[in-house]
């Protein structure tokens, strides 16, 4: 899950942020939504799955559409024809997902579940391929929890494909609403001026 949490220590310092910081108010405010919409979709995991997949839905026939508006940008009929065919899949995709939303959220909740335990096996051999004064524990340990989590997934696959997609979605926007306040709050304490910047001015 992505957030903005890394954001806020890295910003830098001057002029460039002075717009940013005179909204303020309004990046706590969209972080104040989301956390709220993270909420809601953890109350009904079931309606936030649905959500979810609903949204894939829409990009993977946004997707098709520009493959197939690409294909026609190709030279000679073989490449179109490839183009054209994956475009086409894309836009079935995501009609079926339309039409039968449960059955793409096993599916989907099957990919994620494969790529939790892949991505945990990539990171626990490259924790081992670190050298020993690097952080390496903490690498394998956020690799453990990130294959248990796909092993988990797997064990309870289908069953757990009504809600799992909603967990996840609930929880990824609480959390990225905690950082666009976090955000936010920093940005108000960086347009405070300092008590020695007060009395230079005064």
């Amino acid at each position: 899950m992505t957030t903005l949490s890394s954001i806020v220590p890295k910003l830098p310092s001057g002029a460039d942020l002075t717009p940013l910081r005179v909204k303020w108010g309004w990046i706590v405010a969209l972080g104040i939504v989301y956390i709220i919409a993270g909420v809601i979709a953890l109350g009904s995991i079931v309606m936030a799955t649905v959500a979810s997949v609903l949204v894939v839905g829409i990009m993977m026939i946004v997707a098709g559409i520009a493959e197939i508006i690409n294909a026609f940008q190709l030279k000679g009929w073989g490449k179109f024809v490839i183009w054209a065919l994956l475009g086409v899949l894309y836009i079935v995709a995501g009609f079926v997902t339309f039409e039968n939303p449960l059955f793409a959220a096993a599916v989907l909740t099957l990919m994620l579940g494969a790529a939790l335990v892949a991505s945990g096996l990539v990171r626990i051999f490259l924790a081992f391929s670190m050298k020993r004064e690097s952080p390496w524990i903490w690498v394998l340990l956020s690799s453990l929890v990130t294959l248990l989590l796909g092993l988990l997934i797997l064990a309870h696959w289908p069953i757990n494909s009504v809600y799992v997609l909603g967990i996840f979605l609930g929880v990824d926007l609480v959390m990225a609403g905690a950082a666009w306040i976090g955000l936010g709050l920093a940005l108000r304490r960086g347009n405070t001026p300092s008590p020695a910047r007060a009395r230079a001015a005064g």
